[in-house]
């Protein structure tokens, strides 16, 4: 039997190093600031609401991207606003409703609390990553994070100035000579 060739040659990653830093969030909030108690009760909440769904009860939404900006509005609302509630990015499925689009469901939403993405991350090692982040992005925590802890070959390039958003379409911030760059030399 031959040995399996690993096919993979390199990762280039933008933003909060995919969507580990969703599952960070969820798990333990920016900058760490959800406690054990709050993850606890939140995973409560959507077990019961998952009896609720099988019931055949509705759908229970947690938060998302704000509808309607107010002057309470944090720089975060603000942005991922910018993008997803304005012809910028907003995008409704057939079907679907702008309504629910960007707000996962509390039972789904669980699920990224019980993952752990960084865990193995050295394993990738010795194939080479690339973080790509903003440096006003509040996401810029989870690509540090997994930089750190990736084994070598690893490059983190930060943004100066891009909001997390702003990688997604803002197309003079994208750095794109050093994305060429890296899948020239490793997707030989």
């Amino acid at each position: 039997m031959e040995p399996v060739r690993v096919r993979w040659r390199g990762a280039g990653g933008f933003g909060c190093a995919g969507r580990g830093g969703a599952a960070a969030a969820n798990r333990n909030g920016l900058k760490h600031a959800q406690t054990l108690a709050q993850r606890k009760k939140t995973i409560e909440q959507a077990a019961l609401q998952r009896d609720v769904e099988f019931s055949g009860g509705d759908t229970a939404y947690t938060s998302g991207t704000v509808h309607k900006l107010t002057e309470k509005s944090g720089p975060i609302e603000r942005e991922f606003y910018d993008f997803y509630r304005t012809p910028r990015g907003e995008f409704t499925p057939e079907g679907q409703s702008p309504e629910l689009t960007t707000h996962p469901t509390l039972t789904s939403n669980v699920k990224f609390m019980n993952f752990y993405p960084f865990n193995d991350i050295a394993t990738i090692s010795p194939r080479p990553m690339l973080f790509i982040a903003g440096s006003a992005a509040h996401s810029l925590e989870f690509s540090e994070e997994a930089y750190k802890l990736a084994g070598q070959p690893k490059q983190l390039i930060i943004v100066p100035s891009a909001g997390h958003v702003d990688l997604y379409d803002r197309v003079d911030l994208i750095p794109f000579d050093t994305l060429g760059e890296f899948f020239k030399k490793n997707l030989k």
